[in-house]
Order: C-alpha cells, then structure tokens, then sequence
C-alpha cells in the first residue's frame, strides 16, 4: 500500500511553526553581534582619541580575538527515555534528534552540534544505556552498546540525564550509568536532573542532589542558577530535611560530579545555565564544523529516523521495533525536498495495523513526519510512506 502526502496547502503552518521555533536563537546571535560591535566600537574609538599606536594595538588584539575558536565535545548519557534527544534539541534551538514517548527511539550515537559567539559545542546523542536482557528483549542491534561508548571516547566532558519524574528511580542512578562513569572517570562529568517540572517539593530535589551525588556537591555553590542556591540555603538551615530510602548512597550515587543543573527540557527551564557552563570550559581549538551546521548526519537518514520514532509513538507495544524503515528516493528541487520511505512488515496483518481503516493512520503518521521534517529542515517536504509485508497470510 502507498501514501502520497503533499503538503504544499498546509506547510504555510508549518513554516510558521519553524520561524517561531528559530527566533530565538537568531535574536540572539543578532543581539549578541549588536553587542560585540558597540563595545568594541567604544574601546576603538576612545583609543583612537588618545593615542594611534595604541588603537593599531588594540585592533591587532581584536583581529585576534576573533582568529580564537573554542569547541567542546558532550556526550549526553542515561538511560532510555530520560529526555536526552529533546534536551539536546533544545539546548541548540533546531530539531536534529527525533523523539518519541517509547524507550529506545535512538539507535545509534549522533551529533548535534551547536555554534555561539567564537564556540562551537558538539553533542553526542546516544542510546540508552542497556542490560544484555534489554538488548535482547527490545530486538535492539548488536551495537547498540557499543554506540555510547564511542561518543564517550571522543568527547571531552560527560553529561549524565537523570529522569527525576519518575518517583520509582529517581532516587538512584542506573547500576549502567554508575558503571560506565566508573569505566570513564577520567573524564570529567555533571548531573542533569531533568523533568524537574514534575516535582513541586524543591525539599525533595535537594535531598535528590545528596543522594545521588553522595553529599559531595555544595548545593549553595553548584547548583542551577543564583535564585536557586539562595532557596536552597535556606532549605539546608532548616531542620524538617526528607529522609531518601536509599540504604547505600554509594550503590546509586556518583561522588564525582562537578556540577548539577535542574533542568525542564519541555519548559526550556535551566537550559541557558548549561549553556554558559559548557561555554566556560570548552578549549581552544579549530572548530571541527561551519557555523551553519547543526548535525553530521545525511538528510536520508533524518528521514528515515524521523519517520521510525513516529512509528514508536503510533503503534502499540513491540509492533514498531519489529519493523524496518529504509529510504527509497530523495532529491531536492526548487527549495522543495522530495523523499520516499518504504517500511518493511513481518506480516500482512501488521501491514493492515499500519495503514489502518481507509490509511487513516498512516496519514496521520504521514502528517507528523511531515511536520517534524519542516521543523529539520526549514522548507516544504513532500513526503511518501510505503508499506510492504514480507509474507502474506
């Protein structure tokens, strides 16, 4: 069966829906350019006013400044569902890593890769952290643990998502998390507690810092932004502090982490704190992208990616991790891109459950790519969904 979605009637709202999801970040590049430009113009000129020697001096120190480039590479670890992919989307203000509410939607370590000022920062999207029992239940490729482990052994620093939303783990890191800081403690690494919209009790995200960092971050210190330390202060004088059930902070802690940050990747909330931090500590060196780049990866494979995470989110239970997405045509003409996916089914019956009464779903599923491609890629898409069972029944 096949889908013909063209969408050049509807992608007025989408386009629109990608101006808004980019002003911000060009406000701010523009506002931080205005900004250079008037600070600098004053120094020029008031050297200028008072000495010559001194103004070739200070341009000569200016041309320089602006040769010096800084790069950091994150990799982004935790386990599946933690919210990595949509922080990361965030933080860069662009859509690169596709999402879904199901665990496992990212197979394969990817960049995003984000450019402010004279850094660049390059962040590794990766999978879940998993047991062999996980690899084997969800289908998952051989590889899938070997993917993080290569982001983490070319990056600089260690980001380490930790799903506080969720009342049954939040109170302990993943025995694969503290196995793979373990493994790489000799890089550096920080804590992001994530979805912390879900929590009310601001006792209760303090006590979550002790915890899982094992009473070694001073939380009046490093912690989020300044109106956070100063209520966490005044938390720690007093003396109703919750009691964790943890019976051994160090079998679900982390003693080395160098700093925390409280984080909404819905909400946006703590994202600009991370971001400066990452700024501080990058190093100097050449950056390893242009400035336009937001991600490594093919356009092909965006698509197919996008369409499978959509996959995830439309069909129930293990249905969508058996099925397989390839890309079977892309151009790009007149600013359009043109893209055709098929998806392979094990069965004629999945096949049915795909496309649904009349392809009602698969149109819907078609709609939703379409609109997380626009958001990609900035322009029209005119996307194909395919299906085709391997077996008939």
């Amino acid at each position: 069966m096949e889908l013909l979605l063209n969408n050049f009637g509807s992608v007025n709202k989408y386009l629109l829906r990608f101006s808004k999801y980019h002003k911000v970040r060009t406000a701010n590049i523009r506002n931080y350019s205005l900004s250079s430009l008037d600070d600098n113009s004053t120094t020029a000129k008031l050297s200028a006013t008072a000495d010559p020697t001194t103004d070739l001096a200070t341009s000569g120190q200016k041309a320089q400044h602006k040769r010096t480039q800084n790069s950091l590479h994150i990799a982004v670890i935790g386990v599946p569902n933690a919210g990595k992919s949509t922080f990361i989307n965030n933080l860069i203000n662009h859509r690169v890593c596709p999402t879904s509410s199901k665990v496992h939607t990212t197979r394969k370590s990817s960049k995003a890769i984000y450019t402010t000022g004279q850094t660049q920062l390059v962040f590794y999207d990766t999978p879940g952290l998993v047991t062999p029992r996980e690899i084997k239940r969800h289908n998952l490729e051989q590889s899938f643990k070997s993917a993080y482990k290569h982001a983490i052994q070319h990056a600089d620093i260690i980001a380490c998502m930790h799903d506080v939303s969720n009342s049954w783990t939040r109170n302990a890191l993943h025995s694969t998390v503290i196995e793979t800081l373990n493994e790489y403690k000799h890089l550096p690494s920080f804590l992001i507690l994530n979805k912390i919209d879900a929590l009310r009790s601001k006792r209760v995200l303090l006590e979550l810092i002790r915890v899982l960092t094992n009473n070694t971050i001073n939380t009046t210190q490093s912690v989020g932004n300044k109106n956070q330390r100063r209520q966490y202060k005044r938390i720690e004088e007093s003396n109703d502090k919750p009691v964790t059930n943890s019976e051994d902070k160090k079998d679900v802690s982390w003693s080395n982490f160098q700093e925390v940050f409280l984080v909404s990747s819905i909400t946006g909330s703590g994202l600009n704190d991370i971001q400066d931090y990452l700024t501080r500590v990058a190093k100097e060196r050449s950056w390893e992208y242009s400035k336009g780049s937001f991600t490594d990866e093919k356009p092909e494979a965006l698509i197919v990616e996008s369409v499978r995470a959509r996959l995830l989110d439309y069909l129930p239970q293990e249905i969508p991790y058996n099925l397989h997405s390839a890309i079977e045509y892309f151009s790009e003409e007149n600013g359009t891109i043109y893209a055709s996916v098929e998806v392979t089914c094990p069965s004629a019956r999945i096949e049915r459950l795909i496309c649904g009464e009349s392809n009602g779903k698969l149109r819907q599923i078609t709609e939703r790519v379409t609109s997380d491609l626009v958001e990609t890629f900035g322009k029209p898409i005119s996307l194909t969904i395919s299906t085709r069972s391997k077996k008939t029944e």
